[in-house]
């Protein structure tokens, strides 16, 4: 089974890394599309995310990563030919989004389903937005939340 990993990804987390690591050894395929999140300023240009996510998995051999500037999830699941989109929940909010989401995506193409996998707790209160956040005041307190490569790219951003 080939299934989506959708996200903006700005940074990748270890929150992400854990639901990659775990979905990849669930089903034979896993696709992480990276797309622009309209309502969110990004830190990160899409190719730089592209780089560091691509860094980031490289052990993963059922990985693949992919850049999709602007496009509906469902229409990416066909170009990719998944079965179905893979989705974290770490907590009821998260649950709540993710609900209206799958629904409309049912609504869109009734063949497409969104599978979700919760969050270990370990990892459960990571969020790219709180990374970005804390990296603006100190990054020595996000080692372990995001890969290593992610921190020296932060590392940059904040110098400059």
């Amino acid at each position: 089974m080939k299934v989506i990993f959708p996200g903006s990804f700005d940074p990748i987390t270890n929150g992400h890394m854990d639901l990659i690591s775990r979905a990849s050894k669930l089903f034979d395929q896993v696709v992480v599309v990276i797309s622009n999140n309209t309502s969110k300023h990004s830190l990160f240009t899409p190719e730089e995310k592209y780089h560091l996510v691509t860094e980031a998995l490289s052990k993963f051999s059922n990985v693949s990563v992919e850049l999709i500037q602007t496009d509906l999830t469902i229409n990416v699941v066909k170009k990719f030919n998944a079965d179905a989109i893979i989705r974290g929940i770490r907590n009821t909010r998260d649950f709540t989004y993710e609900q209206e989401i799958a629904l409309m995506n049912k609504k869109l193409d009734s063949d497409i389903e969104t599978i979700t996998l919760f969050s270990n707790p370990e990892v459960s209160f990571i969020s790219s937005t709180l990374v970005r956040e804390i990296s603006q005041f100190n990054l020595d307190k996000l080692i372990g939340t995001v890969p290593d490569n992610v921190i020296e790219a932060l590392r940059k951003k904040v110098k400059n």
